[in-house]
């Protein structure tokens, strides 16, 4: 499906499955995750004068703040922690590399060995000097072409979280207004994120009723989590946003598929969210170096795709392997 109707703005590509992969990733480590303690403060019961019991203050956990990865599959990533600590920076599980956090609480690493073509999972954790590790709670996913001739798609999130896009093959097509991705959180609410206009309201509706209004942040950020009923179903989606006047400077319009609770329960490493712009040809291309192993996916879901051209957002598919 191919999205290119005039009130149609948003082509960006998100192929991977963000949200399950986070929180598998998060899962799986969490027992070792480490949260620093919380400062107490003592009163003297003489003085009425706070004193402080030496307690540590909460440890700064780590995250990242920029991650740009090329076509050929080298990176520039950078992030925060906590001072005098490492942090290690992982791929698919392994560590990649290390990198110290200065004084200021900052890390900044190129790797230069190119990342694995196809799609891969960017994790990090913080290693203290005296040995304990902090594993961050979020996770980046990067899906690189197995030709490697375009600019990979970089995403960012946590479990139950809006992903965040950080780097799209489409990342110049000049629409300042657009929704980029469609996540769904752990209690199988619906999450829609993009960009807009700085400090403009964005309103969603599906089949001309209200979802619920959003505002952009000052970098054009925002993101939403349905909060009216929306029951599995297709709907008509659109989204306005709306300037300080209270006028609507632009529409997106597009089909949308709230997913049953049976596919949610059935979300996995192997499956996609389709996402705005997405047809099968590009999910094959980019999960399978080639547009035309489309009829692999459609042949997988072909209880659920009746026409192998007309996909929808929000769908959640099956992507076999490549054997």
């Amino acid at each position: 499906m191919d999205n290119r109707r005039p009130l149609v703005i948003a082509f960006m590509i998100a192929v991977v499955i963000f949200g399950a992969a986070a929180a598998a990733y998060f899962l799986r480590d969490r027992d070792s995750t480490l949260r620093g303690p919380e400062r107490v403060a003592a009163t003297s019961a003489e003085t009425g004068t706070p004193v402080d019991d030496e307690t540590p203050k909460p440890l700064a956990q780590p995250s990242f703040d920029v991650v740009r990865v090329d076509a050929a599959g080298t990176a520039v990533i950078a992030g925060r922690g906590e001072p005098a600590a490492e942090a290690v920076v992982t791929v698919n599980g392994a560590p990649l590399i290390t990198s110290e956090i200065d004084s200021r609480g900052e890390w900044v690493t190129i790797v230069e060995d190119p990342l694995p073509a196809g799609a891969v999972e960017i994790g990090l954790l913080m290693r203290m000097p005296d040995g304990r590790e902090i594993r961050s709670d979020q996770v980046v996913v990067v899906s690189i072409p197995e030709t490697r001739d375009a600019k990979p798609l970089v995403v960012l999130g946590r479990p139950g979280g809006a992903s965040e896009v950080l780097q799209s093959p489409l990342d110049d097509d000049g629409n300042p207004f657009a929704l980029l991705a469609i996540d769904y959180d752990t209690a199988g609410g619906v999450i829609f994120s993009g960009r807009a206009e700085a400090n403009h309201r964005v309103r969603v509706l599906a089949d001309g009723r209200l979802v619920g209004e959003s505002r952009a942040d000052a970098a054009g950020r925002w993101s939403l989590t349905a909060t009216s009923a929306l029951p599995p179903g297709r709907y008509d989606l659109q989204l306005d946003q709306i300037n300080e006047a209270g006028r609507v400077t632009a529409v997106l319009a597009l089909p949308f598929e709230r997913a049953t609770p049976e596919a949610l329960a059935e979300v996995g490493p192997r499956t996609v969210i389709v996402q705005p712009g997405n047809s099968l040809w590009r999910i094959a291309r980019r999960l399978y170096g080639s547009g035309w192993q489309y009829t692999v996916i459609y042949e997988a879901n072909d209880s659920q795709i009746r026409d192998p051209d007309l996909i929808y957002p929000g769908q959640i598919l099956d992507v076999p392997g490549e054997g």
